[in-house]
């Protein structure tokens, strides 16, 4: 079913404020949460939104916390505390003081602890490249992939966000640390539907394209192989070190069994490049360079060669004209709250 844009902020509007939320930060919560299914990213929008309303209601989330500054390291770089807030807000804030700092010095940056899952990662590269800026944020999450040649969930699938702004449509990459998100490994499995590669290893050790089996094995493949494996393991570093908060292995023995992600850490940097008075640099180069891309030959007919965030943009569009795809279970059960 579909439902517009409108009427899912009116409804996740209202739980948060029959939630404790002050309407001010209930308004922002809500917008981010409405915003990331209409951009397609179901499973970090109004799927996600029944667990956090429980994250809310068992004490895990404090509506009423407030990030706040804990050390300034030189003119650009910042250190705050979340003070285990809504993950959401947390970060649209920091990455907010990202983007001021920038303004203001060329850079800025902003490193952020004890906070809680900031839901769909994209959300702040979209912010920070409607501000003008370029950006790169980056968390870490509660062990749930092995390491390369492991079998045990050491390490997080750490989203990292790159964004740089353009007139016509930002260029905005939101990628976990394995092949397929847990979201999109949720959807596949609900929607039995085999993934398009091979998403993990299944109970044999096998890789496999269903998603059921890989989730019941918690053996998501990292990108790249040992590259993402790496990978993954420098974003918890940088997390953890720059705030001066938790590693994915601290955030494991705080979390109970329902994977509950508490007091995780995250890191948000901005750039602006732009001068007065003189051309876009950023626009006229990413513009030059999307223009390159989209003159690629395609593979085969039945596809086509876009850039990070283009598919975003045009899901956007068509979901604000003709409503948000909602599954229907789950908008009942927010109905419902």
């Amino acid at each position: 079913m579909k439902i517009s844009f409108q009427a899912l902020f009116d409804q996740l509007l209202n739980v948060l404020l029959k939630n404790g939320f002050e309407r001010q930060d209930a308004e922002l919560c809500a917008r981010l949460f409405a915003e990331a299914s209409l951009d397609g990213v179901y499973s970090h929008g109004l799927n996600r939104f029944p667990a956090f309303i429980r994250d809310v209601q068992s004490g895990v989330v404090d509506p009423h916390a407030i990030p706040e500054k804990v050390a300034t390291l030189g003119s650009a770089l910042e250190r705050w505390d979340g003070n285990l807030g809504p993950g959401n807000l947390n970060a649209h804030r920091c990455m907010a003081r990202a983007i001021e700092l920038a303004k203001a010095h060329g850079m800025g940056g902003v490193a952020l602890r004890n906070t809680n899952h900031w839901m769909r990662a994209g959300t702040y590269g979209w912010q920070a490249a409607d501000a003008g800026c370029l950006a790169v944020c980056f968390t870490n999450t509660i062990g749930n992939m092995p390491p390369w040649g492991g079998v045990e969930c050491r390490i997080g699938n750490n989203p990292l966000v790159v964004a740089v702004p353009r007139k016509e449509g930002h260029i905005v990459l939101d990628m976990a640390m394995s092949l397929f998100s847990y979201g999109k490994l949720n959807i596949a499995k609900n929607q039995q539907q085999p993934l398009p590669f091979e998403g993990g290893y299944d109970q044999e050790g096998k890789l496999t394209r269903d998603a059921a089996r890989i989730l019941r094995t918690k053996r998501p493949l990292p990108i790249g192989y040992w590259k993402g494996s790496g990978m993954a393991l420098m974003l918890d570093l940088f997390s953890a070190i720059l705030s001066d908060g938790k590693s994915t292995a601290d955030i494991g023995m705080i979390s109970d069994a329902n994977c509950i992600e508490q007091g995780i850490s995250q890191f948000f940097l901005c750039f602006h490049v732009s001068q007065p008075g003189t051309p876009d640099l950023a626009d006229r180069i990413a513009s030059e360079l999307v223009e390159w891309v989209h003159a690629t030959q395609p593979a085969d007919k039945a596809t086509e060669v876009t850039y990070p965030g283009e598919r975003t943009l045009r899901t956007r569009r068509e979901n604000l004209e003709h409503g948000v795809p909602v599954d229907e279970a789950i908008w009942n059960t927010v109905l419902a709250l």
